[in-house]
């Protein structure tokens, strides 16, 4: 389907506004080709002798007799209440349009947005999220742009064709000359319009990487100073802007050139007209005034072409930009709900994976034949070397992904047979750097229970000994965290994020490398924390650090994605494998 038609459906919900608008436009159209008419009286009729005076006839039936003065002050005065009338219609058009247009704009940017909000993680992973960014906030615009290109080439269309019918009607041999040039502008369009579109593309392609190669250096700035980096980051930019600056040169030498053909074959149409239309006064076959109206259409002929020409190419440019749009909408999502899947109100939180594959391609499996059972309120460490599929095993617990082969079960049902709402609803989240929001401290601790109470919100955030340095800060809990939480230490970051996990208060717990960022003091007192909120709860934790798993009863030992080892601590020690080697390395024994 074409990028066309694709836009047409963000359009149709405002047909009854478009076809107002429409009728609106014709009238407005209506009245601009009746501007040149009042003049070409007054020339043909007061200002030249002998000739025919029929409208003079009739206005002295109508209003008794009129002098020449009186007869040019009443033209006079239609020439501003049809320039009045014109400018007022074309006003109401356009303000109808807009409107419409900032509508779909607004449909096609929150279709996008859910899109992506909707699209599983294996997408985001293999994309940057600056140039998803883009694609909302700018290529979006381009429905706009094709809806307003759309009716203006309509508008422009009626002109033209009006225009040159009158012009065939008046005299059909200065009219022929007028439209001889029209088939070589039209080609000249469709030369030009390919390359302008792919232009457009290229461009498009090169500013969405301006903006990410700016986002990422701006969202790492305590990096790039720590490192001393910011003249590297600088040059990374500048490459990227330049490549901007080329395509954007080679797109206004396109357009530059086109201009010159196009002005000039309508240089030729003007001129053939004025020579045709001034041989035909000399000869008395044409009135001196209908010159004048004829020269008034060449205007509306040849603008609205010349218009429709850089129409044409922005609506080129328009249409690459919504491609952009319709790909991610058109992107398949492999990790969706089933149609029959079950909501869930609660769960036991029994844990199972059966067999259990899966990769990021086709190619690298990252979890081999896992095969393991999680009991109800028990707690499973997983250790293993840097990827060795931890992460990647508890992803899919939330169904953040979906096994290339085999099951993930909850109380002996497929996760897929359940839908994803209801099944995240059932579990919290710490991850190794808690994600905050650029709001307050209370929205971020009540993030997973937005209708939370301010009791259950402070009740949380004492479970997470993070009441006291909150009120510490000078607005509280209405205290601003700043982005990506960067005005808390890490350590008040992952109270806020333990508090949430606490409001919460699901079933299920996942624990990613919680306390690896933290120093051994804030370490220790935050597993204080955790280990409280871990109780009555099935909890799959991840960690590097031995230490902090090695009491436990049930230690997963995985190595290049397959179990390797499972058992307490103690006992895997004994065994001398793969936990005893990270047990000895960890100089704990």
């Amino acid at each position: 389907m074409s990028v066309y038609r694709r836009a047409l459906r963000y359009f149709r919900p405002f047909l009854p506004e478009t076809a107002l608008g429409t009728v609106l436009m014709l009238a407005g159209i209506g009245f601009n080709l009746l501007k040149p008419w009042p003049f070409g009286i007054i020339v043909n009729e007061l200002l030249t002798p002998g000739r025919p005076q029929p409208v003079k006839a009739a206005l002295t039936r109508w209003l008794g007799p009129l002098t020449p003065s009186t007869m040019i002050l009443w033209l006079c005065v239609v020439i501003v209440v049809i320039n009045f009338l014109s400018g007022l219609l074309n006003m109401i058009t356009n303000m109808i349009f807009v409107r419409v247009g900032l509508q779909s704009l607004l449909k096609l940017r929150t279709d996008l947005y859910a899109c992506l909000q909707a699209l599983p993680l294996k997408y985001h992973d293999s994309r940057r999220s600056a140039d998803s960014s883009f694609r909302v906030a700018y290529d979006s615009q381009a429905i706009q742009s094709i809806y307003s290109k759309g009716t203006f080439i309509t508008s422009s269309l009626i002109t033209l064709v009006s225009a040159l019918w009158l012009m065939l009607w008046m005299d059909w041999q200065v009219g022929l000359a007028a439209l001889g040039i029209m088939p070589l502008v039209v080609l000249a369009i469709y030369i030009f319009a390919k390359r302008i579109r792919s232009e457009s593309t290229t461009i498009q392609e090169r500013e969405s990487d301006v903006l990410a190669v700016a986002q990422e250096g701006l969202s790492s700035i305590r990096m790039v100073h720590a490192f001393g980096r910011e003249e590297y980051e600088v040059a990374q930019f500048r490459t990227r802007a330049r490549h901007s600056l080329e395509a954007n040169m080679r797109f206004t030498g396109t357009q530059m050139k086109s201009s010159l053909v196009i002005g000039t074959l309508m240089a030729l149409g003007t001129a053939a007209v004025y020579y045709l239309g001034s041989e035909h006064v000399l000869n008395s076959r044409l009135a001196l005034g209908n010159i004048w109206i004829l020269s008034s259409y060449i205007v509306m002929l040849y603008q609205p072409l010349e218009a429709l020409t850089y129409t044409v190419w922005a609506l080129e440019g328009a249409a690459a930009g919504a491609q952009r749009c319709f790909e991610v909408l058109d992107h398949e999502n492999d990790v969706q709900d089933a149609p029959d899947a079950k909501t869930i109100t609660a769960t036991r939180g029994e844990l199972a994976f059966e067999h259990v594959d899966f990769g990021y391609d086709s190619t690298r499996l990252i979890l081999e034949d896992v095969d393991l059972e999680v009991g109800s309120g028990h707690t499973v460490a997983f250790v293993g070397g840097t990827g060795a599929g931890k992460s990647t095993l508890l992803a899919l617990v939330p169904r953040f992904y979906d096994p290339n082969r085999g099951r993930v079960l909850l109380d002996g049902q497929d996760l897929r047979t359940i839908t994803k709402k209801s099944l995240r609803q059932q579990i919290s989240i710490v991850l190794q750097d808690t994600l905050l929001f650029s709001t307050t401290i209370r929205e971020n601790i009540a993030y997973g229970r937005p209708d939370a109470t301010e009791e259950e919100i402070v009740g949380a955030a004492k479970q997470a000994q993070a009441h006291d340095f909150i009120m510490r800060m000078a607005d509280g809990y209405s205290a601003q965290v700043g982005e990506r939480g960067g005005h808390l230490s890490v350590g008040q970051r992952q109270r806020i994020g333990i508090a949430r996990a606490f409001l919460k208060n699901a079933p299920i717990l996942l624990l990613d490398e919680p306390t690896s960022a933290l120093d051994p003091t804030t370490e220790a007192a935050i597993m204080e924390t955790i280990k409280e909120l871990m109780k009555g709860r099935t909890t799959l934790i991840i960690t590097h650090r031995i230490a902090t798993v090695h009491d436990m009863s049930k230690i997963v030992v995985l190595r290049h994605g397959k179990v390797v080892e499972v058992g307490a601590g103690p006992e895997l020690v004994a065994r001398g494998g793969t936990y005893a080697e990270l047990y000895h390395s960890a100089n704990l024994g």
